[in-house]
């Protein structure tokens, strides 16, 4: 079943903000990217550029938030290398042209207040993922959230320089350093369990 234009253009803009931020993604070059007449986009986006800028932010943080719900289902380990196993192919697949959309409209365009705040909220989302998926496998509060919030960060700013590179280097050095901590900080709760025992 295809998507309904809405969902196409949403779809459509958050492509073009993975790859120029929140400037490359005009309503007139949003029509020409999604294939969809120019009045359409103030159909459905009525608020303009504005309206679009948050409805995408939000869009793109279910879609990540869906993909790594799914990914961790696995658990920490498993579900952390499925997650950037996904970010791996998306910089190959767009010839490292494409980026986090989220990060990208924090960075060029910080004066979108909404957007902003939208992008805040998904990287919360995020850690809070995470951070879960580390509490429930016995990680204590403190330490889930703090590699939690080191997997996020060091996921968007190795994403940032594969691009540069034009390389994944980045993200497997960092694929394979997020794991091992991740690993190490289950294999201590297991330990503190069995000693506590």
């Amino acid at each position: 079943m295809s998507e309904d234009p809405r969902t196409r253009m949403l779809a459509g803009a958050v492509d073009l903000m993975s790859r120029g931020g929140l400037p490359a993604a005009s309503m007139r070059d949003l029509a020409r990217h999604s294939g969809t007449p120019l009045g359409s986009t103030y159909h459905y986006f009525p608020g303009g550029k504005r309206q679009l800028a948050l409805e995408a932010v939000r869009f793109a943080d279910d879609q990540l938030r869906s993909w790594l719900g799914r990914s961790l289902e696995q658990g920490p380990v498993a579900g952390l290398r499925e997650f950037l196993a996904v970010w791996r192919q998306i910089l190959i697949d767009s010839d490292f042209e494409a980026g986090c959309p989220v990060l990208s409209v924090a960075v060029t365009e910080p004066r979108a207040e909404e957007a902003v705040s939208a992008t805040r909220d998904a990287f919360v989302h995020w850690c809070e993922l995470l951070s879960g998926s580390l509490r429930e496998h016995g990680t204590p509060a403190d330490t889930a959230e703090a590699l939690a919030l080191l997997i996020v960060t060091s996921v968007e700013g190795s994403i940032a320089m594969c691009r540069v590179e034009g390389s994944p280097r980045a993200l497997d050095v960092i694929a394979r350093t997020l794991e091992e901590l991740t690993e190490n900080a289950l294999a201590q709760c297991t330990l503190t369990r069995t000693l506590d025992s």
